[in-house]
């Protein structure tokens, strides 16, 4: 028995003391990642802002800014993780006596954490960034849920003073000439006009009622006849009902926008993770093979 342990003791090797991780070549591929991210961030930047324009004829459509910025966020994660991967296996330590598998292993894992490490790192910096991007999806998805009224709202009716388009549009007299020079024709009513189409614009359409009261209104204060403030008030309401539709479209495209840029943003940065860890396999068996010659 004493014969068996002593030669089972023998065929064990001693674990040993040193860590698998080699920390230097992690923190040196992690900041060369950083590096290259920021650049490409910044040259994307660049490229991005000559796709828009204020004036609509000659800027490009959100479908296409955000399809291309999807596709440099894959760009960016791809050359960067790719660069600090190689970078690690290529300055790590030779790991001697320790398997072929192993090796591989370790090469991946480190690939990985250099990923990490610069992803964090991105964020740190960006993070405010990142930040305004998933916001704003955010924020869309509530504005076409109750906000979008709101902006219909502002539209048709921002101040009980009756300052909106709207409201003026509504009281405007048929003839301001024959109005005395002192005549005030939205003091109150503009503050009832104003009260009735945002509560149209907030319930999503306005009672028979109160469009007869502002028919009835619009007559008194502008001087037409009832056909004509019907009409009036007819053209007004669909006026506010294609605003609103508006800004539901508008908010609805950001909402569409922001979930296609976090999808592929994840995407992206799956992509980095495997691109950095098959990077640094290769860097670190390129560097073995130059260690071997």
């Amino acid at each position: 028995m004493t014969t068996i342990d002593a030669n089972a003791a023998r065929t064990v090797a001693p674990e040993s003391s040193a860590s698998g991780v080699n920390w230097a070549p992690i923190i040196a591929g992690a900041l060369a990642a950083v590096g290259v991210t920021l650049i490409l961030t910044l040259l994307g930047s660049g490229l991005g802002l000559t796709m828009v324009s204020p004036w609509s004829s000659q800027s490009a459509a959100v479908a296409t800014v955000s399809i291309s910025a999807a596709i440099w966020l894959i760009i960016v994660q791809w050359l960067s993780a790719g660069i600090g991967g190689y970078l690690t296996g290529r300055l790590r330590t030779k790991w001697v006596s320790v398997h072929t598998d192993e090796v591989y292993f370790r090469d991946t894992a480190h690939g990985l954490l250099t990923w990490a490490l610069a992803t964090l790192v991105v964020v740190g910096v960006l993070g405010s960034a990142l930040s305004s991007i998933v916001g704003a999806g955010v924020q869309a998805a509530s504005t076409v849920t109750s906000g979008a009224a709101t902006v219909a709202v502002s539209k048709a009716g921002d101040s009980v003073g009756g300052s909106s388009y709207f409201v003026d549009s509504l009281l405007r007299p048929a003839d301001p000439r024959k109005l005395p020079a002192n005549a005030n024709v939205t003091d109150t009513s503009a503050a009832q006009v104003a009260t009735i189409l945002a509560n149209g614009a907030v319930s999503g359409s306005i009672s028979p009622d109160d469009q007869t009261y502002l028919t009835q209104l619009v007559a008194a204060k502008t001087g037409l006849s009832d056909s004509d403030a019907k009409t009036r008030v007819d053209t007004i309401l669909k006026n506010a009902a294609d605003a609103k539709a508006k800004a539901q479209q508008a908010a609805e495209g950001a909402r569409k926008a922001g979930a296609k840029l976090a999808l592929f943003g994840t995407l992206s940065l799956l992509i980095g993770a495997f691109i950095g860890a098959v990077a640094a396999v290769i860097g670190g068996r390129e560097r073995d093979d130059m260690k071997a010659l």
